[in-house]
C-alpha cells in the first residue's frame, strides 16, 4: 500500500472552508478512483494559520496515477481548494506503509 501526503495552510477564517472541500469534493472524487483504500485529514493551528495534513492511501503506484496522472508527484488542487487556503506544498510525497495497526 502506497500513502500520498501533501499539505496546506489556510487562514483561520477560511480553513473549515477547505475542511468542507476535502470532506465532500476530494472525498466524491477519491470514492472513484480505483485503487483508493482511505484518507485521513490532519489539521493543527501553525500561527496564525492552519496546517492540514493530507493522506490518501492506494493499493499501488498504478492507482496513484489514476488520481494523479503520470504527473503524479505534483499535488492536485482544485479551484475551490485554492481559494481556501493561503499556500500548500507543489510536491507530494509517496512511501511504501511498512505496518498498519
Amino acid at each position: 500500500m502506497i500513502a500520498r501526503t501533501w499539505r496546506g495552510w489556510a487562514p483561520a477564517a477560511t480553513a473549515d472552508d477547505y475542511q468542507r472541500h476535502y470532506e465532500t469534493e476530494v472525498a466524491q472524487h477519491l470514492q472513484d478512483v480505483p485503487g483508493f483504500q482511505g484518507a485521513r485529514l490532519l489539521h493543527r493551528m501553525d500561527g496564525d494559520e492552519v496546517e492540514f495534513t493530507s493522506i490518501v492511501f492506494f493499493t499501488g503506484l498504478d492507482a496513484v496515477r489514476g488520481f494523479a496522472g503520470e504527473a503524479y508527484e505534483d499535488a492536485v488542487l482544485e479551484d475551490d481548494a485554492r481559494r481556501a487556503l493561503s499556500r500548500w506544498d507543489d510536491r507530494v510525497s509517496h512511501a511504501e506503509v511498512a505496518v498498519s495497526l
